[in-house]
């Protein structure tokens, strides 16, 4: 760095913050304000799709821009280069851990372990308690999929009918669905969100989830006695008619109560801090042993799906025929489920998504959205940017519940001007990280604010990609659940409530 002169490093618990004094605020904010201008158009134009690589390309541009404030300020191209080397290094542990996810969720759909969740949790519903029902059953399988958008549309699809057919307002259910499903989604190893938070903070996967607890428990215990008192005020007619799905389910799958012992190990392993890899890798693997022992017919269906795409002239079905259970056809079948999207065969449309798995490739998609972020926040980090912006920060919002609140606004305006949740998380998760650290905070507080403002509020606004797409999943319009969405409203505020009373709020420098 010794050919730029205006800069200088400044070390925070061995975080490098780069410091350019020729730097003004507004030349810091260019980028800032150019990305999210660019992020807002595109996705006008993309909508849902933009996130297929539009967005990512978007960021690289933001990173160009700040490339040319950078330049104009007497950066050289190898400084800033070198920092997004950095930064991309500092995601690999974030990465590794995403492509366990993918690979997790393949062979735990195969075994039928996740199947088995959604089996089990049907069989709660009671029309008194409809709507508390609604919120613990799409949380379980919000929480099994790692997937909000997975569950609005199979389960919560299913619970809007049935609410219906009682007569309970429409948007009651896709309030309680939506909470139950971002608590999950949120609250999941499995959800990329819940991955790309940490990632954008610099910490852990399993930290970020432990530390999210403090907030997020007490947020979804509120909105359950809210649904619990609002079921008992309903007059409700019928009866809540699952055995369908779950015949359709039992068809399918083996379901199982001991297929329950994987996800039970994985969590002691957790419990015992194994390093997430390692208790990821353990469940990966014993989903796999679980499904070649409960599940050889749907082995043998995903080995013969892959076999019968090599000839075109054969036919699934007449290659499961002929298919024998032998070591290749399970090797096949469960590499297949841990690399690639799997589907399983069901004549129930409600359930086909949820039987479906994207392995380790579906998340290439968010990968590729981390690896942009790394190069947008690596070339704000060289040129001064981000420092310049933390130290702005800091002078405007002095104390820590100011930081926190200026997060969570940051956060939600970027709901409502990008109507995305991952810009919503990656764009302040640069930002931030340094004035956090400057307060001596722990970056786990950062990923919780993200996740607790920009997680969860996307899908109270009606253009964010979220709102647009559960909206019309659901057939409800987002005016009418707004309200009842409680879980996704209420946790902004109580993160800022835990900042003012200073409750679980971990430094990493004692003042």
């Amino acid at each position: 760095m010794q050919d730029d002169k205006n800069l200088s490093e400044i070390d925070i618990e061995g975080q490098k913050i780069i410091a350019n004094k020729e730097l003004s605020i507004w030349e810091a904010l260019i980028p800032v304000i150019a990305l999210i201008g660019m992020l807002a158009y595109n996705v006008f134009v993309f909508g849902d799709n933009a996130l297929s690589g539009s967005n990512q390309f978007i960021l690289i541009l933001g990173g160009a821009t700040a490339a040319i404030v950078g330049f104009r300020n007497k950066v050289s191209y190898k400084v800033m280069i070198d920092e997004v080397a950095e930064n991309i290094k500092s995601t690999a542990g974030a990465i590794l851990i995403l492509l366990m996810v993918g690979a997790l969720a393949g062979t735990w759909l195969i075994s039928g372990i996740i199947p088995s969740m959604i089996y089990y949790g049907l069989q709660i519903l009671n029309p008194t308690i409809f709507l508390a029902a609604c919120l613990i059953i799409c949380a379980v399988i919000s929480i099994a999929t790692g997937s909000s958008w997975t569950t609005a549309a199979t389960v919560g699809i299913a619970l809007i009918g049935i609410g219906e057919a009682l007569g309970i307002s429409l948007g009651m259910t896709a309030g309680a669905v939506l909470s139950g499903a971002y608590f999950g989604d949120k609250m999941s190893p499995m959800s990329d969100t819940t991955n790309l938070a940490p990632a954008m903070a610099g910490t852990d996967l399993f930290t970020h989830i432990k530390y999210m607890a403090y907030t997020t428990v007490p947020t979804i215990i509120v909105t359950l006695i809210f649904f619990i008192i609002l079921g008992f005020t309903q007059n409700t007619t019928g009866t809540a008619d699952t055995q369908q799905m779950l015949n359709d389910i039992n068809k399918a799958f083996n379901i199982n109560p001991f297929l329950f012992l994987v996800p039970i190990a994985v969590v002691i392993l957790i419990m015992k801090k194994t390093p997430p890899l390692i208790a990821l890798l353990a469940g990966t693997v014993l989903g796999g042993i679980f499904a070649l022992i409960f599940q050889p017919e749907v082995v043998k269906e995903v080995a013969a799906t892959y076999l019968a795409s090599l000839d075109d002239k054969l036919t699934t079905s007449e290659v499961l025929k002929s298919l024998k259970y032998d070591f290749k056809t399970m090797y096949i079948g469960v590499i297949q489920a841990i690399t690639v999207k799997t589907s399983i065969a069901t004549e129930n449309a409600v359930l086909a998504d949820l039987f479906t798995a994207g392995g380790m490739v579906k998340m290439l998609g968010t990968i590729w959205l981390i690896l942009c972020a790394m190069i947008f926040g690596g070339i704000m980090d060289a040129i001064g940017a981000l420092a310049k912006i933390s130290s702005f920060l800091l002078n405007l919002f002095d104390s820590v519940f100011g930081l926190f609140a200026s997060t969570v606004a940051t956060c939600i305006g970027l709901n409502f001007t990008a109507s995305d949740q991952y810009l919503a998380l990656v764009v302040p998760g640069k930002m931030y990280a340094k004035a956090y650290q400057d307060k001596g905070l722990a970056p786990e507080n950062l990923s919780r604010t993200l996740e607790d403002s920009g997680t969860v509020t996307s899908v109270l606004i009606p253009w964010n990609t979220c709102g647009a797409y559960h909206s019309g999943v659901l057939g409800v319009p987002v005016i009418d659940y707004a309200f009842y969405a409680m879980f996704n409203w209420l946790s902004p505020f109580m993160t800022l409530l835990f900042a003012a009373f200073r409750i679980k709020i971990r430094e990493i420098i004692k003042k």
